[in-house]
């Protein structure tokens, strides 16, 4: 495919070229510290490979190639026991278990890849492409996509080079903007209409006894098996799962991400019993990973009183928004996030599946039927 940018397949975060990071200033989670946590901290199955695009000799854009093999997981998620599901699982792990990314799968949101200010995108795209092709050459793989572009990426994706993807949206990126306005939580939650300000009270109320602290790296380490289990519970009862953390993930995230990463546990008489995470990323809060005792989130209500602490934080901190992800749509909904249409781009390696990618994409995807909250007086 003709472009006028050529690129460079990299292994390892120490091979990156000079001006990496300069470029990876507009998505901590394509800097050499988070590609780092990728090397040392990832899920088993779970191999990166990093793409330099150049323009001559100048690097002009960063991206990230994840590749994921299902065929090493025990259960792709355990809540759900339909037929659907059983076919589901069949599928992926029989016809699709060699996935490459560009993109990262691990996060909600355009995390594939950055263009340097001036750089034209859709030669970026066409780019990756040709790596694509060099790296279906030198693995096996299945099922490829470029994932989580917002609608107005959609125009840099040129026709030819991608005629032969299915182009596809599955469930929306929940975003919560930050009203400037707000200094404290106590002015987000005045502008609540009566009902989510009564749903606060209640969740505020239920938590009596909890105490929440932020946590340092070596608490971190001291706490890690709790923190994993209570990770594994959230994590195992999903409808469907691509990867599962090491123990030692958050730790090492922690390590290399210092202040930027903060961890909030969650104890009863000292006893943790559950725990959120948010990394800083420009002017936008990412959430991360959470874990809990699912007996004790019922009985507090637990799920609800991290996302108004999620709110709290990024209120004080001054930040933007909050990326809350692709979850609990509609208790996300409740607090006030909205829902942000993502797409992606997909190829099957098999002409024949990729013929009937669109149908089976349809059949196969989860359908989750959720109702949109006003929570905000108007």
């Amino acid at each position: 495919m003709n472009t006028k940018y050529t690129y460079q397949l990299f292994t390892q975060s120490h091979q990156l070229p000079a001006g990496w990071d300069k470029i990876a200033q507009a998505n901590i989670f394509l800097s050499k510290n988070y590609l780092e946590v990728l090397e040392t901290a990832s899920p088993s199955n779970v191999n990166c490979q990093y793409i330099g695009i150049f323009d001559q000799e100048e690097i002009i854009g960063i991206a990230l190639a994840q590749f994921i093999d299902l065929s090493h997981l025990e259960t792709y998620g355990e809540r759900d026991k339909k037929l659907k599901t059983w076919v589901r699982n069949y599928l992926f792990s029989r016809f699709s278990s060699k996935l490459l990314f560009i993109g990262n799968n691990m996060l909600s949101g355009q995390n594939a890849f950055i263009a340097k200010e001036g750089a034209i995108v859709s030669e970026i795209l066409k780019t990756l492409k040709n790596a694509v092709a060099e790296l279906n050459q030198n693995f096996t793989i299945h099922l490829t996509s470029f994932k989580d572009f917002m609608p107005e990426d959609l125009i840099h994706f040129d026709p030819a080079a991608f005629k032969k993807d299915l182009k596809f949206s599955s469930q929306p990126n929940m975003i919560f903007d930050i009203n400037p306005a707000w200094n404290h939580e106590e002015d987000y939650v005045n502008d609540l209409t009566k009902k989510y300000r009564d749903q606060y009270k209640r969740s505020r109320n239920k938590a009596f006894g909890i105490q929440k602290r932020k946590l340092s790296l070596v608490e971190i380490l001291d706490q890690q098996a709790m923190i994993h289990d209570l990770y594994l519970h959230v994590a195992v009862n999903a409808p469907f799962n691509t990867f599962y953390l090491p123990e030692n993930h958050f730790y090492v995230l922690k390590e290399k991400l210092k202040d930027d990463f903060m961890f909030y546990g969650y104890f009863i008489d000292e006893k943790l019993i559950g725990f959120n995470t948010l990394i800083k990323n420009g002017r936008s809060l990412d959430t991360y990973f959470l874990g809990y005792d699912e007996k004790i989130q019922k009985e507090k209500m637990l799920y609800l009183n991290m996302l108004y602490d999620m709110i709290a934080c990024g209120i004080s901190l001054k930040f933007k928004n909050i990326i809350f992800g692709r979850t609990a749509l509609e208790i996300k909904s409740s607090v006030g996030a909205t829902d942000t249409p993502m797409y992606g781009f997909m190829r099957h390696g098999q002409p024949l599946i990729n013929h009937f990618l669109g149908s089976i994409f349809n059949y196969l995807e989860p359908i989750s039927s959720w109702k949109k909250r006003s929570p905000f007086k108007i």
